[in-house]
């Protein structure tokens, strides 16, 4: 008797199932296994069908609940700092995220778009998420970005991101290829069961509106922390009235999203570089004339594609190095004497860093290709 017969045998007795046609198994007959034209059937009682098991555990490090990221009030999309060769300047990580909390943000995203989480390979990823984690975990919640346009690499990303310990997973809709609604859906529902996730939509980048529908179709999962929205204050106000969760995507309306549209909060883009004054706007009741005094800043951050503005100001404030991962490059000269004239008029003592804010020449910058 064969081993796949042995194995069949023992399969059936404890699967009944296993008796239907499709799964029957013919053993090979000694007489034809010499002719081409005898009839052969795959063991198809050996393959599992394919359902997702998520790999879930109660015993994670850190573990948050839902509730506590529906929480949250100021969120900022954390920059990732690089050395001259182009690997991560992890010292300059850290005290990037310090600043952060001291200045009162409540959680920080982890390799989005402002932390170039596009630039980086999935070993580096899941190690920056790791590492904020292990040093930070405790101060501060962390959000690791594991979404992709490929369902297959957004599951094995937010598995491996909830094994090292991070708090919720941010993620987008698949991009750039697209798909339907009922294919957004399912990948989705593939994601939700693994812990609290906060979903994305900001159709400018990914060429494809997340609508309302979609949202109510996953608010029965108890993960669903909420939505990250790009598509103004209307949408805020379409998710508030059926109680679903809602942070402003958009550091230009934050203010009144949350103030008068019912919005929890915002993530942040503008907070790298003031969080406390981010925090106040979040925390502190209308203000209508901090809003106005900010609103420069955030107009000169976003001339350019996110993150390239961020990744200059830092540079000029001498928090980080100034260098990029291209495709990304520094904001024209002209752009960055205003950006030292927009520091000027907030006020320097606002911004994180300790040295004065500074012109960097073309010079300064090194654009790194290969990392």
């Amino acid at each position: 008797m064969s081993l796949a017969y042995q194995q069949m045998s023992a399969f059936k007795s404890c699967n009944s199932w296993a008796n239907d046609a499709a799964f029957r198994f013919v053993r090979p007959n000694p007489s034809t296994t010499c002719n081409r034209r005898a009839r052969w059937i795959s063991p198809k009682a050996a393959v599992i069908p394919n359902f997702h098991l998520p790999m879930r555990s109660f015993e994670v490090k850190n573990r948050t609940s839902t509730d506590e990221i529906k929480s949250l009030r100021l969120i900022t999309a954390i920059k990732t700092p690089y050395l001259p060769d182009g690997r991560f300047d992890l010292e300059a990580y850290d005290a990037l995220v310090n600043m952060q909390i001291e200045g009162g943000a409540d959680g920080v995203i982890v390799g989005g778009t402002t932390g170039e989480g596009q630039l980086m390979s999935w070993d580096e990823h899941i190690m920056l998420i790791g590492h904020t984690i292990n040093c930070f975990g405790m101060s501060i919640k962390v959000i690791g970005n594991t979404g992709s346009n490929s369902t297959r690499e957004a599951i094995h990303a937010t598995e491996q991101g909830f094994a090292v310990g991070m708090h919720a997973a941010l993620h987008i809709n698949p991009y750039y290829g697209k798909t339907s609604l009922e294919g957004m859906v399912s990948h989705f529902k593939c994601v939700l069961p693994m812990g609290p996730t906060i979903i994305y939509n900001v159709p400018s980048r990914t060429g494809q509106d997340i609508p309302p529908s979609v949202i109510q179709s996953l608010a029965e999962s108890t993960n669903l922390a909420g939505v990250k929205e790009c598509m103004g204050h209307d949408r805020i106000k379409t998710y508030r009235k059926t109680g679903i969760t809602v942070w402003s995507g958009n550091d230009d309306e934050c203010h009144d999203s949350k103030w008068d549209h019912g919005a929890t909060g915002v993530i942040s883009v503008a907070s790298n570089l003031v969080p406390g004054l981010m925090r106040e706007l979040m925390f502190e009741g209308k203000n209508p004339s901090l809003n106005a005094k900010l609103l420069p800043l955030i107009k000169w951050l976003f001339c350019e594609p996110n993150p390239i503005g961020v990744n200059t100001a830092l540079a000029q404030l001498g928090v980080v190095r100034p260098i990029f991962r291209l495709p990304y490059a520094p904001l024209p000269l002209a752009k960055r004497m205003q950006f030292v004239d927009i520091v000027g008029a907030i006020g320097r003592e606002n911004f994180i860093g300790e040295k004065d804010v500074e012109v960097l020449d073309d010079n300064d910058f090194i654009l790194v290709g290969r990392y």
